[in-house]
C-alpha cells in the first residue's frame, strides 16, 4: 500500500486578518494574548485579549491559520484560557449587553 499525502494546505493568514490583530495590539497594548478556539467547519476564532483588559476576536479559516496568525504578529502571544489569561480580560457592560442581545429580543 502507497504512503498517502495529506495535499490539504493550511490557508495562511490573510493581510486584512494580519491588519486586524495588529490595529488591536497597537490600540490596546503590548503584549496582548490569543486564544485560538475551534469552530467547526467554520474555521476558528481568535480572540484578543489587550493588555488593557480589551476583547476582539479575528475569524480564520482553520486553527492553524490561528496560530500562524498569531506567530505573525509581533507582541501578540499564543495563550490559552488559563487563570492569568482570564482574569486579565476587564468586561464592560457595553460588551455584556451586546452579549445577551440575542436573550433579550423576543
Amino acid at each position: 500500500m502507497a504512503d498517502t499525502e495529506n495535499t490539504e494546505k493550511t490557508p495562511e493568514p490573510t493581510r486584512r486578518q494580519l491588519a486586524a490583530a495588529r490595529q488591536f495590539v497597537t490600540q490596546h497594548g503590548k503584549p496582548s494574548r490569543a486564544v485560538v478556539e475551534p469552530i467547526g467547519r467554520g474555521g476558528a476564532r481568535v480572540v484578543l485579549v489587550g493588555k488593557d483588559g480589551a476583547l476582539g476576536d479575528v475569524l480564520v479559516p482553520a486553527p492553524a491559520t490561528g496560530e500562524a496568525l498569531v506567530a505573525a504578529v509581533d507582541e501578540l502571544e499564543l495563550s490559552s484560557w488559563d487563570a492569568d489569561t482570564v482574569n486579565a480580560t476587564e468586561i464592560g457592560a457595553r460588551h455584556r449587553r451586546r452579549m445577551a442581545a440575542s436573550w433579550t429580543r423576543a
